[in-house]
């Protein structure tokens, strides 16, 4: 098997406990994920199956869509429910305006990564610093919000539901926190679902009940995704017979002998001989020529 396989992530279960449950199941160690999701978290993991796990690190859609919970009115130490709370406020928070300040966290902004995160600093994981209580400084870095909206919201309790969608590396907990301390309230979040990730959608995925019951109906590979959904949103390459197996040996080829190569395009997904999918190329225009990328044919 060879493919994606998208998990519905279950609750208290790391991303790694999710590969490590895979393995068993489909009696396969080549397997990787497309996508830390912290423990709490629910909802889209890709996971790479066999000569997939090479795309791994090079998915060209990093974009995620989430729908969070959250409460006004609390700081804890890990900006959500299952942290320890160290701050409390009575402070009325009227819907009008939370929508007045979500305009301030939408866009290319800056955001200070948590304690409680995997960013190291000093070659340390600052979330093992912060179990020592231990607090460092740490660089505020641009994070992208394409799309932050109000889904819900309460006013006698605080609490509400944020549609989320951003960029690599951006922290939903933090946006919330960031948010509650823009009102003077604090905000802590209390769920979390990732609805997509990499171009992958929740009704796409299966949860690990499913994907154990398939197995033992020997229907595995039904579920399995072909690789190249991870890179359907590249400009295609279809290649000749010797130019495919030049391709395959990792060959350069000359850019004047492509068919389909654009001049607004520097990357591609390939199609090798017989139509499959056989990785990704990189156009080198200077030198005139196409390098190979990841050559998962």
């Amino acid at each position: 098997m060879n493919g994606i396989l998208c998990v519905n992530k279950p609750q208290d279960f790391t991303s790694f406990d999710v590969v490590a449950k895979l393995r068993g199941i489909l009696q396969m160690k080549r397997l990787g994920h497309g996508g830390t999701l912290d423990p709490m978290a629910t909802g889209v993991l890709p996971v790479f199956v066999g000569n997939a796990t090479k795309a791994c690190d090079i998915m060209p859609d990093n974009t995620k869509s989430y729908r969070a919970g959250f409460r006004f009115g609390a700081v804890s130490d890990t900006q959500d429910i299952w942290g320890e709370v160290r701050e409390m406020s009575d402070m009325a928070v009227e819907r009008a305006a939370v929508e007045a300040v979500i305009p301030e966290f939408t866009g290319k902004i800056m955001q200070l990564p948590p304690m409680y995160s995997a960013v190291q600093v000093g070659g340390k994981r600052l979330y093992d610093l912060a179990r020592q209580g231990i607090e460092v400084e740490r660089e505020a870095r641009e994070i992208e919000v394409s799309e932050l909206v109000l889904e819900k919201y309460d006013s006698s309790t605080r609490e509400g539901v944020l549609s989320i969608a951003c960029g690599k590396g951006t922290y939903i907990r933090t946006i919330i926190s960031d948010i509650g301390e823009r009102l003077g309230c604090g905000g802590i979040m209390t769920s979390l679902v990732r609805t997509s990730s990499g171009g992958f959608g929740l009704d796409e995925c299966f949860t690990l009940e499913e994907i154990q019951k398939a197995r033992d109906e020997d229907r595995l590979e039904e579920l399995i995704l072909p690789i190249e959904r991870v890179f359907e949103t590249l400009p295609k390459l279809r290649l000749g017979e010797a130019q495919t197996r030049m391709y395959r040996n990792g060959v350069k080829l000359d850019l004047s002998k492509l068919r389909n190569v654009r001049d607004d395009a520097d990357c591609y997904g390939v199609y090798g001989f017989d139509g499959g999918f056989i990785g990704t190329a990189f156009a080198d225009r200077e030198g005139g020529i196409l390098r190979v990328g990841k050559n998962l044919g």
